[in-house]
């Protein structure tokens, strides 16, 4: 539906198939590089818990590792792996099947002049839907990495949380998480598509005769120029739902 994707082949999937492939590749995607970086997350959850006791980046490497051992830094690690494969897959399927259903709503002629609108609709709505299922354990991933001793894993934590706080303890975050996530997803894909259409535009050899390597290649220099807006665009929202889900006590700056 948008001149940055390749033409399907004829024995390329269609309709649920296709669907599922991208709920697949999001889920896959969104689940190894989110718990790859599961050390520098950590390190800047305690910098937005405990502001002036650590430095900067660096300097909450080494304090955390100083004081908890160098195992601290994969704190939240299964919560991390097992939302962002949850939210991967429904942001990615969903993106896509609304962006196909709106932009079905309208003429080729209207959908193309309108088409940053729908890729903003697209996101926001897929979003919505994909944080309902990030949000439990994101509320799970802050409480271990604010509190190490809470609970000793992914299932210890959260079965803690529904005990104490009951469901609601759960989605605490969900305001936050909505106001980070949402627009986080839709400057990221809204500038992943521009940018790839401006970058294939510029080209002279059509995106159909272009090489799997060549197409790659444009994904991922788009992919990264908008992850990069991306996560500027969501910084100041990030803060706030960490300080949202977790426990008031860790706000504190040891003396």
């Amino acid at each position: 539906t948008s001149s940055s994707s390749p033409s399907l082949t004829a024995d390329a999937p269609k309709g649920v198939g296709l669907y599922l492939r991208y709920a697949l590749g999001g889920a896959m995607c969104c689940s190894i590089t989110h718990a790859a970086v599961v050390p520098i997350d950590v390190v800047k959850t305690r910098i937005q818990l405990r502001p002036g006791y650590y430095a900067g980046m660096v300097d909450g490497f080494k304090k955390i590792v100083a004081e908890e051992g160098a195992g601290a830094l994969l704190l939240g690690l299964g919560p991390t792996a097992v939302g962002y494969a949850f939210q991967g897959a429904l942001k990615f399927g969903f993106y896509e099947l609304f962006k196909a259903s709106f932009w079905g709503l309208f003429s080729e002629e209207t959908a193309q002049r309108n088409r940053t609108l729908i890729y903003l609709g697209s996101s926001a709505c897929a979003e919505f839907l994909a944080d309902v299922a990030l949000c439990p354990l994101e509320a799970t991933r802050i409480r271990l990495v604010s509190q190490p001793d809470y609970a000793s894993g992914l299932v210890g934590a959260a079965t803690r949380m529904l005990k104490e706080e009951g469901l609601i303890g759960f989605y605490k975050g969900f305001g936050p998480i909505l106001f980070k996530q949402v627009p986080y997803t839709m400057a990221k894909f809204a500038v992943f598509e521009r940018f790839s259409q401006f970058v294939y535009s510029s080209m002279s050899t059509p995106i159909s005769e272009l090489s799997s390597g060549a197409q790659l290649t444009v994904s991922l220099g788009s992919g990264i120029v908008a992850g990069a807006v991306a996560a500027i665009v969501s910084q100041p929202a990030d803060t706030l739902l960490s300080r949202s889900t977790r426990p008031r006590a860790t706000l504190a700056s040891p003396s």
